[in-house]
């Protein structure tokens, strides 16, 4: 991390399925990635430039930046100061049940990936900050307050964009997902993907910039983080954590854990 770059992380005291992170950034750029949660990011200064799926972004101080559950993303700064900013990670639970009390069925999906919305952003800002207050009832209160503006304002109720059109290639991804996590400890291969779908090499290479517009490489990358994140959550320690996730040693999981997430594997378990 540079001198003048700085990330914190932790848990809301009130929702143990919620992360927060709050962190200022200058040089890092991440590595594009997923998470199993939401991602709600506001822009406090500066300005960020993120690619979310297949389109790219500039999100400057005062907007926030919304990514879907599984959508791969990057980030970097899209100004020369850099940028800061305060980020929510809902879980899809937590999000379908506000979601649900608000009369809405199933789990929200947000189609505008940078949302300009004055009240929203005070309402996140005011969220974040009490996520450490001595007043859970106040906490608690905030953060419904924020998510409920998000939902009922910006809430995408038709689901996401049109299903991608494939030959094929959908149902092949199944079975590439299900080799990769099935043997995330191994050595992934191209050859042993396309074995698994019937397909070559080549074959395995297209679908993957078809379905999601990645390498099966970073893919692969981006699951093993996957992996070890849950078991770091489930008390392993961060050797073994990176060992079973199929990182070569913990200085590799520390490295791409870090540009993906913008903090370290430690900083993490600390936070949980």
């Amino acid at each position: 991390m540079h001198a003048n770059e700085t990330s914190k992380y932790w848990r809301h005291p009130c929702f143990p399925d919620l992360g927060l992170f709050k962190a200022r950034f200058t040089k890092h750029r991440y590595e594009l990635h997923t998470h199993p949660t939401y991602v709600i990011a506001l822009i406090t200064s500066g300005c960020e430039r993120i690619r979310i799926g297949r389109h790219s972004v500039v999100a400057p101080a005062g907007t926030i930046a919304v990514v879907n559950p599984e959508e791969w993303h990057d980030g970097e700064q899209g100004a020369d100061e850099g940028w800061a900013y305060r980020t929510f990670y809902p879980s899809v639970p937590l999000m379908t049940a506000v979601a649900r009390e608000l009369g809405w069925d199933g789990a929200p999906v947000f189609s505008h990936a940078i949302i300009e919305d004055g009240g929203l952003a005070a309402a996140l800002a005011a969220a974040h900050e009490g996520s450490t207050s001595q007043d859970a009832t106040q906490a608690e209160a905030s953060l419904l307050v924020a998510l409920r503006h998000l939902i009922v304002r910006h809430g995408d109720w038709d689901g996401l964009a049109e299903e991608v059109e494939s030959s094929g290639s959908r149902q092949r991804f199944s079975l590439y997902q299900n080799l990769v996590e099935s043997e995330l400890g191994s050595q992934l291969d191209l050859q042993r993907l396309a074995d698994a779908a019937r397909v070559t090499r080549f074959q395995v290479i297209r679908d993957f910039k078809k379905l999601i517009g990645l390498t099966p490489a970073a893919y692969i990358r981006d699951r093993r983080r996957r992996r070890a994140s849950t078991l770091i959550e489930q008390g392993l320690g961060l050797a073994e954590a990176a060992i079973a996730a199929g990182f070569a040693d913990q200085s590799h999981l520390s490295r791409t854990f870090r540009v993906a997430h913008g903090m370290t594997p430690g900083m993490f378990r600390r936070g949980g």
